[in-house]
């Protein structure tokens, strides 16, 4: 695909400045070519603007004159995603339904919809609009697929789930799966079956290897606009909120309820029926129990103010020195008692 600046600036609404060209491509500020469009958006790389070869520069006010040619934008961030989606390449190379699926006679699969050869799909299962499945799918007796979605290959949905529009799942994604709970026995851990099911409303991505596990009873419930990276374990019964970012490895226990528009940051562990308020940050490798209030920022384990964990963090290699020094000051404490001692035993 190739197109003018003039006509990309149209598009997005942006003011353009410097000669028009056309636009095949978008890269980094130091790979890109002549006929690509890169960006600015951190101020520190600023310096490449002098060596880069990009045709045009995505970049906010203070920096268009910066560069001969420019476009002007006040959501970086936004706009080069707009951009990008227009060179992205969908993946797949397959339409309409194969008739190497095996599609159940009782499971109603859209005619607009695409399944790839080897994909399964099963009874009184329903498969909305436009969903495209990837080959290896799984789609359990009496899912629900709603339109648009993206199931990537080798993505799981058991029985019972309910999936909303736009959703994507990355592949090997499993949603449904038991939870874990188990009763202690004489015997040995009996199961404890899980029959409940897994809800995600639309516009939520499920990232690679990430796990979304079945209710124990009720549901376990994703809300609208949610993206979860990969590797990430969410328990049963848990209820994440409205455009949340759930980043990699991160582990929510059972029950937990997490609010709207929270950030989990990668490898944070949550514990079984802790509640995350609206808004709030949870920084790397924090261990969340209890309760954190609506809009705050923790970091750390256990969980904290994280004005108060770094303040700890530049303390911790203080420690050794200050360990020594305590030390030292006991045993002056010491001696100077001793000899009090001794002094009112000499009267």
């Amino acid at each position: 695909m190739r197109i003018t600046l003039s006509a990309l600036a149209s598009k997005l609404g942006l003011e353009h400045t410097g000669a028009d060209m056309e636009i095949a491509g978008v890269n980094t500020l130091d790979k890109a070519g002549p006929d690509e469009l890169s960006f600015l958006v951190n101020p520190k790389y600023q310096h490449l603007l002098e060596t880069t070869k990009a045709g045009c520069v995505l970049t906010s006010g203070p920096y268009a004159d910066k560069t001969p040619c420019a476009l002007i934008s006040k959501n970086i961030y936004m706009d080069l995603a707009k951009v990008v989606n227009l060179f992205a390449r969908p993946q797949g190379c397959f339409n309409g339904i194969s008739e190497l699926a095996y599609v159940h006679p009782d499971a109603h699969v859209d005619a607009s919809a695409t399944i790839y050869p080897f994909a399964f799909i099963g009874e009184e299962a329903v498969v909305g609009p436009e969903t495209v499945v990837f080959a290896g799918v799984y789609i359990g007796e009496r899912t629900r697929v709603g339109s648009k979605c993206i199931l990537y290959p080798n993505s799981v949905v058991m029985g019972g789930v309910r999936l909303g529009d736009n959703i994507i799942l990355q592949p090997g994604a499993v949603i449904g799966g038991d939870g874990y709970g188990y009763a202690q026995t004489p015997a040995g851990h009996m199961k404890i079956p899980q029959i409940g099911i897994v809800e995600i409303e639309n516009d939520v991505e499920v990232g690679s290897n990430t796990a979304i596990d079945r209710a124990a009873l009720d549901t376990t419930r994703i809300k609208r606009g949610t993206k979860i990276d990969n590797l990430v374990q969410i328990g049963h019964n848990v209820e994440i909120g409205e455009h949340c970012l759930v980043i990699g490895q991160v582990g929510i226990g059972g029950s937990t309820v997490v609010g709207n528009g929270v950030v989990l940051a990668g490898q944070v562990g949550v514990a079984d029926n802790a509640k995350i308020g609206d808004g709030a940050m949870v920084g790397a490798q924090s261990g969340v129990a209890g309760t954190v209030e609506p809009g705050s920022k923790v970091a750390g384990s256990p969980a904290m103010k994280a004005g108060t964990f770094l303040k700890a963090g530049v303390c911790m290699p203080k420690l050794p020195d200050l360990f020594k020094r305590v030390k030292k000051l006991e045993k002056e404490l010491a001696t100077l008692k001793a000899m009090e001692a001794n002094g009112a035993n000499n009267e």
